[in-house]
């Protein structure tokens, strides 16, 4: 279960996430919404380690992780898409794969470097990262350069990368922004497909309504850095609060 008790954000006299309770379990997929500037990314940073608390703490299958760095945090089960991990653009797909399948591994095992290890280890790093790749439908891909992939395909691959940290919480932060309306389906196809592990944990923001209907358990809505709404998605899309706060205001706003 991640946590996070009373978070709490301000910059200067400004208070940008302002004494977020929430817990969220493994096997739901949860929605953060809200109007531009309500705290959202704000919110995912707290959490993810990018921003340090002013108050509050996060905690993760009980254990506090409010004082610990974003990486710390990484290793501890927290995976943030898109914003985590950076692709080597001159390496080709399947060795920014396996690069990081092996540091997920070195993390685990904390084994020291021989010449032994690096043979006896290589098959299986590549093994695995060829996994990754047959879950994103990126095999034919594997021997180009990261460079001379099309924007959709990064994000993909970026995706990979994730599911390589193997994460306990998965956080995507609008995974499908600056994407064309032909490849943004596949990004929500690997989200679908993740959905489908249980142990898994699944925070999504999103500002696009009809990703939020299909894809989220469960809504929680931010306005202004406070909690103002929390629950089945039917239910709160159609609240007073959600429809003036969120609805309301995209609909001026086009």
């Amino acid at each position: 279960m991640l946590e996070t008790q009373n978070l709490t954000v301000r910059f200067g006299g400004h208070v940008a996430v302002n004494a977020v309770s929430c817990r969220f379990v493994p096997g739901t997929l949860t929605a953060i919404v809200g109007p531009n500037g309500a705290g959202k990314t704000t919110y995912f940073n707290l959490i993810s380690g990018q921003l340090p608390a002013s108050a509050g703490s996060v905690h993760l299958n009980g254990r506090e992780l409010t004082g610990l760095s974003a990486s710390a945090r990484t290793r501890a089960g927290l995976g943030r898409a898109f914003q985590l991990t950076n692709l080597f653009p001159n390496l080709s797909v399947l060795e920014n794969v396996r690069l990081a399948v092996q540091a997920t591994k070195e993390g685990t095992h904390r084994r020291g470097l021989n010449l032994w290890s690096i043979w006896s280890d290589h098959a299986a790093l590549t093994n695995r990262a060829l996994e990754i790749l047959t879950s994103v439908s990126m095999t034919a891909q594997q021997d180009a350069p990261v460079a001379s992939l099309p924007h959709g395909d990064q994000r993909k691959l970026e995706v990979a990368l994730l599911m390589a940290l193997e994460p306990s919480v998965y956080m995507f932060d609008e995974p499908t922004a600056g994407m064309s309306h032909d490849e943004a389906p596949v990004i929500l196809d690997l989200i679908r497909q993740l959905k489908k592990d249980k142990t898994k944990t699944i925070l999504l923001v999103e500002h696009k309504m009809d990703v939020v209907r299909e894809l989220a358990d469960r809504i929680i809505v931010l306005h202004n850095g406070e909690l103002v709404a929390d629950g089945d998605p039917a239910e709160v899309i159609a609240s007073p609060i959600v429809q003036e706060a969120y609805l309301g205001k995209a609909r001026e706003a086009t």
